[in-house]
């Protein structure tokens, strides 16, 4: 295989495979300003916190794909989405009751369970995919690699793209 080539050799795969994406995102998320980054981008720009943190993930492994998660956001928007909007629904009534306080609390715990399936289906999708490939050596910039792959408008979201770039550790070394 020559140095220019694309193709992702086992030693990445694996070392892929070493940092699983939930550990990773759990990590990430709870760096400084990454979760309200995250929710701003979810709330404002309408992005998948967990399709964010897969292309983080990639990113930082100086990886990418070219493939659609479809499966996966239908498991979002079928499943994620209504507990998370139920969970905020009753956020008021929690103030107010104790009951309704621990039902959010349980709807809180299944929204996280739900995100972590999702989690894993990108990383299988990851593992098994053909077209994962390596990002250019210089990587371009992280903003614009997830303003491309997440099909959004930098402007409006640059101060949360930029503490995303703050907070994820540069791609690892040689590739």
């Amino acid at each position: 295989m020559s140095d220019d080539s694309t193709e992702v050799p086992c030693p990445l795969r694996a070392r892929l495979a070493a940092e699983p994406l939930w550990d990773f995102a759990l990590a990430f998320y709870g760096r400084e300003g990454v979760e309200t980054a995250c929710l701003t981008l979810q709330d404002q720009a309408g992005v998948d916190v967990c399709e964010l943190l897969w292309r983080c993930w990639l990113y930082r492994h100086g990886l990418d794909v070219a493939i659609d998660p479809g499966e996966v956001r239908h498991w979002q928007a079928s499943v994620t989405v209504p507990l998370r909007e139920l969970r905020r629904h009753l956020k008021p009534q929690a103030r107010q009751s104790e009951p309704v306080a621990e039902l959010r609390c349980q709807l809180q715990q299944v929204e996280l369970l739900a995100e972590r399936e999702a989690l894993s289906r990108l990383e299988a999708l990851s593992l098994a995919s053909t077209s994962l490939t390596r990002l250019p050596d210089p990587p371009p910039g992280l903003e614009n690699h997830l303003v491309s792959r997440l099909q959004m408008k930098k402007n409006s979201h640059v101060i949360a793209l930029q503490a995303l770039k703050r907070q994820l550790d540069p791609p690892w070394g040689p590739r």
